[in-house]
């Protein structure tokens, strides 16, 4: 039964990370673009420059789960690379416990009021011509790290699954075809 959670967070993840792909596109699009203007015709808009930052914030919270499940995320591989597969499953096990779980619980937390707040004004840019809906873009922050924490739910399953000699140690996802 775990382990079928583990896989449909992971398929979840998949989505989100494809769809999140497209804002990257996009991004890339939007930044040309305000090149092209600001260069070329020698004009740019607040609303362009504000657009910027919320797709480059949005992409960042939201790819962060869909990071982790690729195991592209940022460790520090010092001590912990040189250990056998099985020791490596217990320690992720261990710390997603000890410090993941915490720390995304505290965030969200913390967020929570900050993005309350900022609905309840229905915050937009402080700037004239700016993005009208500010509170969209904080709101990113606790779904954000509300899917980095699902999907750490799937890798301590998994990584238990591997400790526990139930699985091969490799952790990364599954092949999507």
């Amino acid at each position: 039964m775990l382990r079928s959670l583990a896989r449909w967070i992971d398929a979840f993840q998949e989505v989100i990370g494809r769809a999140v792909s497209w804002l990257m596109l996009l991004l890339v699009a939007v930044v040309f673009g305000d090149v092209l203007f600001r260069y070329l015709l020698n004009t740019g808009w607040v609303f362009v420059q504000e657009l910027e930052w919320h797709l480059f914030g949005t992409i960042y919270l939201l790819a962060a789960g869909y990071t982790m499940l690729y195991n592209e995320h940022v460790r520090v591989d010092v001590v912990y690379a040189k250990l056998p597969p099985q020791r490596r499953a217990w320690i992720d096990f261990v710390l997603m416990f000890v410090f993941f779980f915490p720390a995304c619980l505290l965030i969200i937390y913390t967020a929570w009021p900050f993005v309350a707040n900022s609905w309840a004004v229905r915050e937009g840019s402080p700037d004239p011509g700016g993005i009208p809906a500010r509170w969209l873009l904080k709101s990113m922050i606790i779904v954000g790290f509300a899917l980095l924490f699902l999907q750490g739910i799937s890798q301590a399953i998994k990584s238990f699954y591997s400790a526990m000699g139930w699985e091969a140690a490799d952790q990364r996802a599954p092949e999507v075809h």
